[in-house]
């Protein structure tokens, strides 16, 4: 196994990339149905390229509905005995898998850096925050209890229990691809559900690295189950797990537009499902803020994973009496990122995933260029550097009619709008369709617990531009989503309640 310093340097030219790559003994070839690793029946595969480069990782199934009715089938089959184990039984697997994933956390990286572009540092960091998922629920397991109401009647008894819903599908994105499926594997593993795992075509290769170990924990055959697919086959893919009787649940992470649609796929079911979809995220600056603090904050919000997370500051609203030292202040930290491939060593700013990608986030800034925008930082693509880069970039002059005003850039871009007023900045926050994270930052008490109530959003970072942790609830509301991941909440997407009157107790 390679240390971090030779992964560094060796990665620099192809040839090398691809040689310490497979030599990763976490990457598969193959799809992990049924406790087996297996191509698609048609023997039909696609490619999963690195965004950095645009070469070829490896070559893997490309799986279409008959290999997902079958992974169905032998997951619900499992979910029959899955269901009987106990609490500990399940906890004490999850709790090896989370060692396992520990202590082969540098391997997981590698092949996660290999695949979605960002930087190798950031993988670790998404390796550990994906494993403390399975930390979490492993303890979590034995902590779904039942209760006992006081019954009005003496003769009675008024007992709640919770079940396993049953067989649950998983439609996880490509920009975080452990994490997104730790949350919510582990969370449906816990409660004694099945899954069956449909990873993004861009980065499949560390679902199929963390199953690997799952496998290696002793979780039985059946249980978790992980199918691949390109493109042309998701939607198909997506409309039979949502449809299928032998499936209970769906959770799905990704873009409102086919969240809508999963949505209404399941609706012909009644299927329990939950949804973490696209935000739209206000990064608001108050008077009295400390603007070092909003500026670090701002950073660690924006340029995540090169601004391609759900909950990524993606207006920035900043009030008019510090509007000018803040802008000073960012566009200065900005300036001083380094822009590469992300396995090389001092590269904090990867690729985007894709072309279609890179196609969004160039229109939307030549769109807000064409209306009046102003650059003060960026604005193009990174061509130099890569086929997929884009230079970390600021815009001002921000109008209402402008792309970048009113939908998700999911890219490296700050938008920043100035206003007088905190009435102003909360009627500019709240007003659109999405609302999964906001942040502000205020030194004011009253201020804080105001503007807190007042924002409309399912999570807020106050202070803070990072807010994630397995403990907390992970979710929005209004077009953001249905349901929370991670806290005590994460289980109940995969659980039922069960009301028992026992009667006769005269």
């Amino acid at each position: 196994m390679y240390n971090f310093n030779t992964f560094s340097a060796l990665t620099r030219t192809d040839k090398h990339y691809n040689l310490i790559v497979r030599s990763m003994n976490l990457l598969s070839k193959k799809a992990y149905v049924n406790g087996e690793w297996v191509p698609a029946t048609s023997n039909e595969v696609f490619e999963v390229k690195n965004p950095a480069d645009c070469s070829t990782i490896e070559k893997i199934p490309d799986m279409d509905v008959g290999d997902v009715q079958n992974a169905i089938q032998c997951a619900s089959k499992a979910f029959q005995t899955w269901k009987s184990t106990t609490a500990k039984e399940r906890s004490i697997l999850l709790r090896k898998w989370f060692d396992l994933m520990t202590e082969n956390q540098k391997s997981i990286a590698k092949i996660l850096t290999a695949e979605s572009g960002k930087p190798l540092s950031e993988a670790m960091g998404e390796v550990h925050y994906g494993n403390s998922f399975v930390e979490w629920f492993s303890e979590q397991a034995r902590n779904v209890r039942g209760e006992i109401i006081p019954s009005p009647t003496p003769s009675k008894k008024i007992m709640i229990e919770h079940y396993p819903i049953g067989v649950v599908g998983l439609i996880t994105p490509w920009n975080f691809p452990h994490a997104m499926i730790t949350r919510k594997a582990s969370a449906a593993l816990a409660v004694g559900c099945t899954c069956v795992i449909k990873p993004a075509e861009d980065t499949p290769l560390t679902a199929l690295a963390i199953v690997k170990l799952a496998e290696e924990a002793g979780i039985p055959k059946g249980v978790l189950n992980v199918v691949t697919s390109d493109r042309k086959n998701a939607p198909a893919i997506g409309k039979l797990l949502c449809e299928s009787p032998l499936v209970a649940g769906i959770s799905f992470t990704g873009s409102t537009q086919v969240g809508k649609i999963l949505y209404q796929q399941c609706a012909k079911g009644i299927k329990r499902i939950g949804l973490e979809l696209g935000g739209n995220a206000p990064f608001i600056v108050y008077n009295s803020a400390n603007i070092d603090n909003a500026v670090e904050g701002a950073m660690a919000s924006k340029f995540r994973n090169c601004g391609q997370t759900c909950v990524s500051s993606n207006r920035f609203l900043i009030q008019e009496d510090v509007y000018e030292k803040f802008v000073n202040k960012l566009v200065e930290e900005i300036k001083k990122l380094t822009i590469g491939n992300g396995a090389n060593t001092g590269v904090n700013l990867g690729p985007l995933i894709n072309t279609l990608q890179m196609n969004k986030v160039s229109s939307f800034v030549e769109d807000a260029i064409r209306k009046g925008a102003k650059v003060l930082t960026g604005g193009k693509p990174a061509k130099d550097i890569g086929e997929l880069f884009y230079e970390p970039t600021v815009i001002t002059n921000i109008k209402d009619n402008m792309d970048v005003y009113n939908d998700e850039v999911f890219g490296p871009i700050v938008t920043i709008i100035k206003f007088k007023t905190e009435e102003e900045s909360l009627k500019i926050a709240n007003g659109v369709n999405r609302g999964l994270a906001g942040y502000f930052y205020s030194q004011d008490v009253s201020q804080i617990f105001r503007v807190n109530k007042l924002l409309e959003v399912g999570m807020i970072g106050i202070n803070n531009g990072i807010i994630s942790t397995a403990e907390a609830p992970f979710g929005g509301i209004k077009e953001s989503g249905i349901g929370r991941e991670g806290s005590h909440l994460g289980i109940e997407d995969y659980s039922y309640v069960k009301y028992t009157c026992l009667g006769g107790l005269n």
